[in-house]
């Protein structure tokens, strides 16, 4: 046990940053596997002497350390009761670029992704290419010798590593690298731990009858991802073991050692100039998992870049979710499996005689009955589709997932078909419905049994199914391993796989690298069992949690939070496309991502010993940055709609905690604005005048720098015209004057009748509350008032004629969502819906069906930017503004890559959030604002959105409908 007195002293001598606290220890607590070890420490080093300091920490006090980056294994690799080393916020540098060797030098923190980025400039990529490429990182890359969609090609990790520093369990800083034979044979001379570590190596490996012994019990050589154990079998590739080998180079030994051997600091990679400038993309379909699995053979005679697979299981699931369901595009009827098969060529010519002759060889196959072709950002938006896999099957509702346990299996292709049909076998024998997702080319399938691991009859199985497939495995002489790791859930079966003499080596090697055990404890070798650990305890009772929100559709809130199955979505940064997750992106602190709070959530909710299960500080900490922006509603695959979780959160917690002053004033400021637009003069001298200003922001806790909104008034009921539509059938749309329309923005609602009935529609006003402030401060009885209050109003008006529209996205769009977990009359909820449009929605729709034309619109010019509101962006489209105001003929529409602006509602204005909110303005949107022209328009239809960016750039945003009401002829 380590003494807290003993964490305090390593935390004042690091410069990094040492956590103790039950929240961090409970967010690391797991990674994307199902295993649950609480640990020790969470520590966050700046430097390499940091990480020395670290070592001796561990060894002095009998513990272990937990190397870890962004904790997207699926294996429990970066799980442990030791401390946990998080290097992805410091150690994250570019070092050095050498393009005439193409090597280059990095932190083990830099995202694969965004290297590439980097790299793109120079010709050059980085190729191995995982699922999680967007957040995962060179240093776990390393460590599990990750492969990905490209290795067919580019190869695996190990392949592209050249050099790795690491700081070794002495505490001692050493750089591997290849070895001439010289340099080899004065290694062997070195004192310390180095040289200690050389000499067992050769000791070990040329010894009489090692080669057989690996040659008979390691995966066949052919099969380029094996990951079972160390890579004993590429060593004996190598000088002086072989003598026609490459020079020896132990950082083959130390990509897939899953940070058991040394620290990793720095890593120098080989690079690959980027890939020929044109491609193509395959999409055979097949009616049988068994046809997909024969065709593979024959396709990959045609060069292929990619061999993807997608079994039926997953394309189902990318049916209900609202980011991938557009990527479904190339799906032609029901299919069963899909192979992607990607070419690629340096002339268009000799593309499509490559994609001729490879069509040819699947139709004189028979096996499949589909291929259509994809070009372009077509093949980005298929890819895109297969990435989110993974993190699709923690979609399925309820206890019974698709878990990860023989999802690893890698075998020689001539192989991989009668493997498929014996592993199909077995699964019946089982009767279980099996997972067939991922690297066909490569032989390699991610097979995923679904279990309800918080039964133990399920995890008897858990346990079975994995022993008897990794004797199938063996059988074929296949790896166990491919590329995602041993860790926990197969270390067990390592010695089984490759044999008790050479498990008994792999021990000798652990034991020379880390004599005390130091480094990731309990992976690859000495691993407990299989099925101990695991995240719920076996057979327990659920917890009752009882809501004022409906959670039904997850099963529960609880539940709504165990869909989050780690694998890290919410750590790609702003330099990715989406919103997700905003406070992460300023910052880069796990605390702050959606994996943090629903890990937090399940372990609180699930362990807690008070009546009140929300009552835990540690709760409302980790949501306390939470935003609302709902990108994880829609961005995350697994759907985690930790907005909606955040409301529930602090209805409830205010059960046992008084809601703050300020909070209550807040939720209830569409009240305050109504009083106070019946002095608004009087109010706004107060807003303006800096003296009483300074007293309001103060009193209210709102930052010193924030302006405070122009209260005003208007009867808009007065400024509907009576319309004489010149078709009859013409829809008559209700215009909900929100709360934020009728006492804030009372001239974009001005500007909305003007524009309406400038083109010929007759409108009918509705006032309303949305509720959205209540909502997003927890006053869900008082919302649900509303909610109720609106819908039954509102029931014996929406119909398809007559549909609901709104100016302010966060308003309108509550209709859609959380009224729908609020109201008691749920079929009319649900009616009302189905015809709530934000104002960009209906005119687009309008503009499409031929209903309003460019003809009304002025053809004068204009350049125009968009920053859409996050509610818009996750719970309908950026595009319908976009479409709405390229109506205009000479309108130059472009969609700003913004992702959240930062002020979500009040967010912004408090004071202790103040700088964390224009710190995610600073990450996209304000930088590309303030490179545009003064000419350029910048449109942005959220009320909050809109102050932001005056606040954070001095420029003026307008409402989309102002602009296009200004176009109208």
């Amino acid at each position: 046990m380590i003494s807290e007195r003993s964490l305090i002293e390593l935390n004042s001598d690091i410069e990094g940053k040492v956590y103790f606290d039950s929240l961090h220890k409970s967010i690391y607590a797991t990674d994307a596997s199902v295993y649950r070890k609480i640990p020790a420490a969470v520590i966050y080093p700046k430097t390499t002497e940091d990480i020395a300091k670290i070592i001796a920490f561990a060894k002095e006090n009998k513990t272990s350390i937990i190397p870890r980056t962004a904790g997207t294994s699926l294996a429990g690799q970066c799980v442990g009761e030791g401390i946990i080393v998080d290097v992805s916020k410091h150690f994250n540098r570019i070092l050095h670029l050498d393009e005439k060797e193409r090597t280059i030098t990095v932190e083990p923190g830099v995202i694969r992704d965004e290297l590439n980025q980097y790299l793109k400039a120079f010709g050059l990529f980085f190729g191995p290419n995982t699922s999680t490429s967007n957040r995962c990182m060179i240093g776990g890359m390393v460590g599990n010798n990750s492969s990905g969609t490209t290795s067919i090609q580019y190869g695996v990790t190990r392949d592209k590593v050249k050099e790795i520093e690491a700081v070794l369990s002495d505490g001692s800083t050493v750089l591997f690298k290849s070895l001439k034979q010289d340099e080899f044979s004065r290694k062997l001379e070195q004192q310390g731990l180095e040289g200690d570590i050389y000499r067992t190596l050769y000791g070990e490996l040329s010894a009489t009858g090692v080669r057989e012994q690996i040659e008979d019990h390691f995966p066949k050589s052919g099969i380029h991802r094996r990951n079972t154990g160390y890579a004993l079998d590429s060593l004996m590739e190598m000088q002086p073991f072989s003598q026609d080998g490459q020079d020896l180079n132990l950082c083959s030994l130390l990509a897939g050692s899953e940070g058991t051997l040394a620290f990793t600091t720095k890593i120098k990679l080989q690079l690959d100039l980027l890939p020929p400038e044109h491609s193509v993309m395959v999409a055979a379909h097949f009616d049988s998992i068994s046809n997909c699995c024969k065709a593979v053979v024959p396709v990959m005679k045609h060069h292929l870049s990619t061999c993807e697979m997608m079994d039926k299981v997953i394309l189902d699931c990318t049916k209900n979710n609202k980011t991938q369901l557009p990527n479904r595009f190339f799906i032609q009827g029901d299919p069963m499996a899909i192979l992607m098969l990607e070419l690629r060529a340096d002339s268009v010519k000799e593309l499509e005689e490559k994609r001729d002759a490879l069509i040819k060889t699947l139709e004189e196959s028979e096996l499949s009955y589909a291929w259509p072709s994809l070009y372009g950002e077509d093949i980005n938006k298929a890819m895109e589709l297969r990435k989110a896999g993974l993190g699709l099957l923690g979609n399925i509702v309820g206890d019974r997932k698709a878990v990860a346990c023989i999802e690893d299996t890698a075998v020689a292709l001539e192989d991989l078909s009668p493997y498929i049909d014996e592993f199909s076998a077995l699964m019946e024998r089982y009767d279980q419905q099996a997972v067939y997702y991922a690297h066909a080319g490569a032989g390699e399938l991610h097979l995923r049994p679904i279990l309800n691991l918080k039964k133990k009859e399920d995890i008897q199985l858990f346990r079975k199914i994995t022993t008897e497939v990794a004797g199938l495995v063996k059988k074929y002489k296949g790896s166990l391993s491919g590329e995602h790791g041993d860790g926990i859930v197969r270390g067990e079966f390592v010695e089984m796989m490759i044999g008790e003499e050479n498990y008994n080596i792999l021990k000798k090697i652990k034991n020379v690298f880390d004599p005390d055990a130091i480094f990731n404890r309990g992976k690859i070798t000495d691993t407990a069992p299989m099925d101990t650990s695991l995240r719920y305890e076996a057979d327990r009772e659920e917890p009752e949690i009882e809501t004022l929100m409906d959670f039904s559709d997850s099963e529960g809130i609880l539940r709504a939070a165990e869909k989050c199955n780690g694998s890290g979505d919410c750590r790609k940064t702003e330099v990715s496309a989406g919103a997700m997750c905003p406070s992460y992106h300023a910052t880069k602190d796990e605390k702050d991502t959606t994996r943090a709070r629903a890990n937090a959530l399940r372990e609180f909710l699930t362990n807690s010993d008070r009546s009140n299960r929300f009552d835990h500080p540690e709760l409302k900490e980790v949501l306390d940055l939470c935003i609302s922006c709902k990108a994880c509603g829609s961005e995350c695959p697994s759907n985690v709609d930790m907005a909606t979780i955040k409301a529930e959160f602090l209805y409830q917690y205010h059960k046992s905690n008084k809601a703050p002053f300020r909070d209550r004033f807040f939720a209830d400021n569409s009240k305050w604005n109504a009083r106070a637009s019946g002095f608004r003069a009087l109010s706004n001298a107060l807003f303006t005048n800096e003296l009483t200003s300074k007293l309001i922001k103060k009193t209210f806790g709102i930052h010193p720098k924030r302006r405070l909104p122009a209260v005003n008034k208007t009867d808009f009921k007065a400024l509907v015209k009576n319309v004489s539509p010149s078709d009859p059938a013409k829809v008559k749309p209700i215009l909900f004057i929100d709360e934020f329309t009728r006492y804030l923005d009372t001239d974009i609602g001005k500007d909305a009748i003007e524009l309406l009935n400038g083109l010929g529609y007759e409108v009918e006003i509705f006032y309303g509350d949305s509720g959205r402030s209540l909502i997003s401060k927890g006053f869900l009885d008082k919302a649900k008032a509303i909610a109720d209050k609106n819908v039954e109003a509102l029931s014996i008006k929406i119909d398809e004629n007559r549909p609901l529209i709104g100016i302010e996205p966060s308003a309108i769009l509550s209709f859609r969502d959380e009224y729908l977990r609020l109201c008691k009359d749920k079929e009319e909820a649900n009616h009302i819906a189905g015809h709530s449009l934000l104002i960009e929605e209906f005119l687009a729709s309008e503009f499409e069906k031929g209903v309003i034309s460019a003809s009304q619109f002025s053809s004068s010019s204009k350049t125009v930017k968009i920053h859409n509101h996050c509610h818009q962006k996750a719970l309908s489209h950026q595009k319908h503004t976009f479409d709405m105001l390229n109506i205009p003929e000479n309108f130059k529409v472009s969609i700003i890559n913004s992702g959240c602006c930062g002020m979500a509602g009040s967010f912004g204005y408090e004071k202790e959030h103040y700088e964390v909110s224009m710190k995610i303005g600073e990450t996209r949107l304000f930088p590309a604002i303030r490179k545009s022209s003064e000419e350029t328009v910048i449109a942005a239809n959220g009320t909050s959105c809109r102050h932001q960016i005056e606040d954070g750039t001095k420029r003026k945003a307008l409402h989309p409908v102002s602009i296009l009401k200004e176009a109208l002829k």
